[in-house]
């Protein structure tokens, strides 16, 4: 026991000291007085947060992906949800390659997946821009709310839908009383970390659109410009926060959630 205990303690504290070294740095360039990336800051100063704030470019890529993140993660929690039951609960012809293709969306690399999708929304002259961000987003999205789901389906035993449908329920009443409050943790973890991969999503963003400005986008075009690099570092900090924070939360919203569905099953 007291060697688990050792472990554990030193497992935790190697994981902080290399999020600290990978983080912190990030972060504290966004107040460097200098207004560079170079390290260790000449000084702090909170300016450049300031001139971030007043920045209406970086303004607008940050409302831009934001709503594409949420909108994004409602669509995957809807389509996830569905899919998952689907899969879990009923036999039917295609359901492994149905599960094989919504992982394969976020096993291929983001180029071909950014690629494909142009492609398609080329062939069908559908104009690129806000639709289409969301529609790329959503399809790697899907697999992270969808993966939670089945693997908290399969944790749940099937006996309460059955003692739910004995008792007179229909398959909605069923879904709405019984597997849905068993399932609500893990849909909210997995659309958290669908908000996290959406809200820094790069690479399908390029292809999918056209006119639109995402944070990242903004970040990478404003990079190479030296009157940018203050405001880069601060929009890179939020950045960090808005990924890491829903992440965290999702871990443990799933490991709650996971000990109370072990329980009920």
């Amino acid at each position: 026991m007291l060697g688990g205990g050792l472990a554990r303690i030193g497992l935790r504290l190697a994981t902080a000291i290399v999020l600290v070294f990978i983080y912190v740095p990030l972060a504290l360039v966004a107040f460097n007085a200098s207004g560079t990336s170079a390290w260790p800051p000449s000084g702090f100063t909170t300016k450049w947060v300031g001139e971030a704030i007043a920045n209406t470019g970086l303004q607008q890529a940050f409302l831009t992906s934001l709503e594409v993140a949420l909108v994004a993660t409602v669509v995957a929690m809807v389509l996830g949800a569905l899919a998952s039951l689907a899969v879990s609960r009923y036999s039917f012809f295609g359901r492994e390659t149905i599960s094989f293709v919504l992982i394969l969306a976020i096993a291929l690399p983001g180029v071909v997946t950014g690629m494909a999708l142009s492609t398609t929304f080329g062939s069908l002259h559908v104009p690129l821009g806000f639709l289409t961000v969301v529609i790329g987003h959503a399809t790697f999205c899907i697999v992270l709310v969808y993966n939670n789901a089945i693997a908290r389906y399969r944790r749940l035993s099937s006996s309460f839908e059955e003692a739910s449908a004995d008792l007179g329920a229909d398959s909605f009443q069923t879904f709405r009383y019984v597997t849905f409050p068993a399932l609500r943790s893990a849909l909210i973890a997995g659309g958290l970390l669908a908000f996290a991969l959406s809200f820094d999503e790069v690479i399908v963003t390029i292809f999918t659109a056209g006119g639109v400005k995402t944070l990242p986008i903004w970040i990478f075009q404003s990079f190479r410009l030296a009157n940018q690099v203050p405001l880069v570092n601060v929009a890179g900090m939020v950045a960090i926060l808005l990924s890491v924070i829903p992440v965290y939360l999702a871990s443990r919203i799933s490991s709650d959630g996971g000990a109370l569905a072990g329980a009920r099953g």
